[in-house]
Protein backbone atom coordinates (compact mmCIF):
# COMPACT_ATOMS: atom_id res chain seq x y z
CA UNK A 1 0.00 0.00 0.00
CA UNK A 2 1.20 3.10 -0.93
CA UNK A 3 -0.18 6.72 -0.44
CA UNK A 4 2.44 9.71 0.42
CA UNK A 5 0.46 11.41 2.95
CA UNK A 6 1.93 14.48 2.98
CA UNK A 7 3.12 14.44 -0.65
CA UNK A 8 6.98 14.18 -2.25
CA UNK A 9 8.02 17.88 -1.52
CA UNK A 10 7.48 16.57 2.50
CA UNK A 11 9.45 13.78 1.72
CA UNK A 12 12.48 15.51 0.40
CA UNK A 13 12.44 17.75 3.66
CA UNK A 14 11.96 14.55 5.81
CA UNK A 15 14.91 13.29 4.24
CA UNK A 16 17.18 16.46 5.12
CA UNK A 17 17.16 14.90 8.46
CA UNK A 18 20.68 13.20 8.96
CA UNK A 19 19.08 10.22 10.99
CA UNK A 20 16.05 9.55 8.66
CA UNK A 21 18.54 9.30 5.98
CA UNK A 22 20.46 6.68 7.73
CA UNK A 23 17.71 4.73 8.41
CA UNK A 24 16.76 4.58 4.62
CA UNK A 25 20.12 3.60 4.08
CA UNK A 26 20.37 0.98 6.39
CA UNK A 27 16.40 -0.35 4.95
CA UNK A 28 17.80 -0.26 1.28
CA UNK A 29 19.80 -3.33 2.37
CA UNK A 30 17.12 -5.22 4.40
CA UNK A 31 14.36 -5.14 6.80
CA UNK A 32 15.67 -4.33 10.14
CA UNK A 33 13.43 -3.50 13.65
CA UNK A 34 13.40 -0.58 15.94
CA UNK A 35 16.45 -2.27 17.94
CA UNK A 36 18.65 -3.46 15.16
CA UNK A 37 18.75 0.27 13.72
CA UNK A 38 19.46 1.45 17.10
CA UNK A 39 22.35 -0.58 17.57
CA UNK A 40 23.57 0.78 14.19
CA UNK A 41 22.78 4.86 14.58
CA UNK A 42 23.92 7.04 17.01
CA UNK A 43 20.59 7.65 18.79
CA UNK A 44 17.94 5.76 21.31
CA UNK A 45 15.12 3.46 20.03
CA UNK A 46 12.74 6.11 21.00
CA UNK A 47 14.37 8.43 18.72
CA UNK A 48 14.63 5.96 15.76
CA UNK A 49 10.91 4.93 16.52
CA UNK A 50 10.12 8.85 16.04
CA UNK A 51 11.85 8.92 12.79
CA UNK A 52 10.39 5.66 11.61
CA UNK A 53 6.83 7.06 12.61
CA UNK A 54 7.59 9.86 10.39
CA UNK A 55 9.07 7.83 7.37
CA UNK A 56 6.08 5.65 7.82
CA UNK A 57 3.55 8.62 7.51
CA UNK A 58 5.16 10.27 4.26
CA UNK A 59 5.26 6.75 2.80
CA UNK A 60 9.20 5.77 2.23
CA UNK A 61 8.78 2.78 4.86
CA UNK A 62 6.66 0.12 5.98
CA UNK A 63 6.16 -2.10 9.18
CA UNK A 64 4.91 -5.91 9.22
CA UNK A 65 4.68 -7.49 12.49
CA UNK A 66 7.15 -10.11 13.55
CA UNK A 67 6.01 -11.94 17.23
CA UNK A 68 6.13 -8.89 19.19
CA UNK A 69 8.22 -6.65 16.90
CA UNK A 70 8.06 -4.55 13.90
CA UNK A 71 9.94 -5.02 11.19
CA UNK A 72 10.85 -1.93 8.67
CA UNK A 73 11.18 -2.18 5.01
CA UNK A 74 11.83 0.51 2.25
CA UNK A 75 8.18 0.81 0.63
CA UNK A 76 8.65 0.30 -3.25
CA UNK A 77 6.04 2.73 -4.15
CA UNK A 78 7.62 5.37 -2.34
CA UNK A 79 11.01 5.33 -3.20
CA UNK A 80 9.33 4.92 -6.77
CA UNK A 81 7.84 7.88 -6.43
CA UNK A 82 10.84 10.07 -4.58
CA UNK A 83 12.51 8.60 -8.37
CA UNK A 84 10.32 10.01 -10.34
CA UNK A 85 10.82 13.33 -9.45
CA UNK A 86 14.52 13.34 -9.71
CA UNK A 87 14.23 11.75 -13.12
CA UNK A 88 12.17 14.59 -13.82
CA UNK A 89 14.18 17.13 -12.66
CA UNK A 90 17.46 15.57 -14.20
CA UNK A 91 15.79 15.28 -17.68
CA UNK A 92 14.28 19.04 -17.51
CA UNK A 93 17.40 20.17 -16.36
CA UNK A 94 19.65 18.18 -19.25
CA UNK A 95 16.86 19.74 -21.83
CA UNK A 96 17.63 23.26 -20.56
CA UNK A 97 21.25 22.40 -20.98
CA UNK A 98 21.11 21.60 -24.19
CA UNK A 99 18.80 24.79 -25.49
CA UNK A 100 21.30 26.95 -23.42
CA UNK A 101 24.09 25.46 -25.78
CA UNK A 102 22.29 25.24 -28.41
CA UNK A 103 21.04 29.26 -28.21
CA UNK A 104 25.39 29.74 -27.27
CA UNK A 105 26.09 28.26 -30.54
CA UNK A 106 24.02 30.10 -33.09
Amino acid sequence: MFVMTYGTEEAWTALADRTRRAIVTELASGERTVGELADVLPVTQPAVSQHLKVLKQIGLVSDRAEGTRRRYRLNEAGVAALRDQLDAFWRNTLTNFQQQMEETDD
